[in-house]
């Protein structure tokens, strides 16, 4: 006889928090740190927020001027701009100026106790010499790939920093395909004037004839099998680099830069511990594949604050690898504090995923503005990932036309949604599947969505215990729960352009609905769905507004819906 569901996936959390717990504290022993208080328990809170340490440096100053950099749009920096950053750290550290000016250059590789400061008026610009990148083993979306060297990178160091007000651009263009749909028609005549080729269709445009080859080959750039980077030479055009990564580093800042135009990524601190990103803006094009703002993957210890992000992709992202090599990795991105943030276009404002295999815990986010993302808060993952995403905290967020959902979770991500037959038929709870799990969302106001709250978990681990509190949300069409667990509104206001229903219940238990507000003469206040439905209550609530109050189908039980009477 098999055992019960409940059971296994009892049996199957503990254990496996305990061994994710396990691995990254053995992950950050090398740091010297643990990822437990006394008590063996994460303590944090809003009244006992995350420690970040910060970087301290010399105040010796080197000009780049001093080793032959010459500010005329033409010259190639490269040498002159590395060999000031490895005299400044050998002499023990300090401040690399980069003047007021237009500096081209090749790829810049950071030192330890090396403060890069851009001047007012500094523009550090990026060839679009390829041949200037090496390809090098890097990462591409959690797992370890051949990619073209980073604009900037720096690795195994500590105390570093690019400060100033002055710009980074990495000339993204030259290495990013492009649709044609994306684009004006004065644009597109543009990029085809500017070179490249185009797909044998006609609508897209890519860098090169390698590129394009690659692309529609749909060739990997990922180091398997024993392969080497130099193995990708005949693609080197398609391993498009991140334009500023930190690998394994301590002590970490970034502030007052505009970080813009970026190839793939623009912000990848990947194993930071103690990274400060404080008041950058982050630019891409919103055509920009792959544009992410900020990915903050593995980190411990972090806080971002006062960043302007406007983006072709998600915009404040957290991740910790992908599948296996992400499990095996097993250092979550823990302890963050992201505050007083806008982000003007991106896929999502806050996010968690799709790559967040060794989990995600302990984030404060507050005080931020989403206007024109395509989601507010998004989490993502897919069966495979695994990973334990929790304790992420959420408040006094403001919302604007939002395209899609402002409050959204989805553990089918990139893959179709199974029908009800084949949800029945899930696969046993094991390390590849993804949970999330302990959240407090509170003091959230959407003026414009499709929809106000989407969640859809997994069968076998629905999403579980998400608190919503002091919510408006105005949107077309008001919340939407599948395979959810745990899920509770306390004085929410739902404005919904569409009411049939305002909350739909698909095969959702637990669900606590207290003190919600809806359009007078709604068509149906929740419609219930899916045999596994039970436990579903809604209590201070006038549902005497709502033309019709409730409807179950698809096998859904009358029994499964207590509404208390009384507003």
């Amino acid at each position: 006889m098999p055992s019960c569901p409940e059971k296994r996936e009892g049996a199957f959390a503990m254990t496996y928090k305990k061994r994710i717990a396990a691995l990254a504290t053995a992950a950050w022993a090398c740091y010297g740190v643990s990822a437990h208080d006394a008590s063996g328990q994460d303590a944090y809170s809003w009244s006992n927020l995350p420690k970040i340490q910060q970087p301290v440096f010399r105040k010796d100053t080197v000009r780049i001027t001093a080793f032959g950099a010459l500010p005329d749009g033409h010259t190639l920096n490269t040498k002159a701009i590395n060999q000031a950053i490895e005299s400044c750290s050998k002499k023990g550290g300090g401040v690399v100026l980069v003047p007021a000016g237009l500096w081209i250059t090749g790829p810049v590789v950071l030192k330890s106790n090396v403060n890069l400061h851009l001047q007012e008026g500094s523009l550090l610009l990026f060839t679009t010499d390829k041949s200037q990148y090496a390809i090098t083993e890097g990462f591409y979306e959690g797992k370890a790939a051949a990619r073209n060297e980073s604009p900037i990178s720096g690795k195994n160091l500590e105390n570093v920093a690019i400060t100033g007000k002055g710009i980074v651009d990495g000339n993204g263009d030259v290495w990013r395909a492009v649709n044609k749909n994306q684009l004006t028609e004065p644009q597109w005549k543009e990029k085809i004037e500017s070179g490249g080729v185009l797909k044998d269709d006609g609508k897209v445009w890519y860098p090169s004839e390698q590129f394009k080859k690659a692309s529609v080959e749909n060739k990997s750039m990922l180091l398997t099998g024993g392969k080497k980077p130099a193995d990708f030479a005949d693609i080197k055009d398609f391993l498009r680099p991140n334009l500023v990564v930190f690998n394994n580093c301590k002590k970490v800042l970034l502030e007052g830069v505009t970080f813009q135009n970026s190839a793939a990524w623009c912000l990848h601190p990947l194993m930071v511990q103690d990274l400060t990103i404080r008041n950058v803006r982050v630019k891409n094009p919103e055509y920009a594949h792959n544009g992410d703002g900020m990915d903050i993957e593995s980190c411990k210890n972090f806080l971002i604050e006062g960043c302007v992000l406007d983006v072709g992709d998600d915009a404040i992202c957290i991740k910790s690898g992908k599948d296996e090599e992400g499990r095996k990795r097993g250092i979550p991105t823990e302890n963050g504090i992201i505050r007083n943030n806008i982000v003007y276009q991106g896929h999502g404002g806050f996010v968690v995923g799709s790559e967040m295999s060794g989990g995600a815990r302990n984030i404060f986010v507050e005080q931020c503005t989403f206007m024109g993302t395509d989601k507010g808060l998004r989490f993502k993952s897919v069966r495979g990932r695994g990973g334990v995403v929790e304790k992420i905290y959420a408040r006094n967020i403001n919302m604007k036309d939002i395209k899609q959902e402002a409050i959204f979770f989805d553990l089918y991500y990139f893959v179709k949604f199974a029908t009800d037959g084949e949800r029945d038929m899930r696969p046993v709870v094991n390390e590849g599947t993804p949970v999330f799990k302990d959240m407090i969302f509170e003091n959230i106001v959407c003026n414009g969505a499709t929809k106000g709250v989407f969640v859809r978990g997994l069968p076998e681990m629905p999403v579980r215990n998400i608190r919503m509190e002091n919510m408006v949300l105005s949107a077309e069409t008001g919340v939407e729960l599948t395979d959810a667990d745990k899920i509770s509104f306390k004085n929410v206001k739902l404005i919904t352009k569409h009411s049939k229903p305002v909350i739909l219940a698909d095969n959702a238990t637990n669900i606590s609905i207290d003190g919600l507000q809806y359009n007078d003469h709604a068509e149906t206040l929740i419609s219930v769905t899916g045999e596994r439905s039970q436990n579903i209550s809604i209590a201070h609530t006038d549902a005497s507004k709502a033309k019709k109050i409730k409807e179950f189908s698809k096998g859904a039980q009358d029994k499964s819906l207590v509404i208390h009477e009384g507003k």
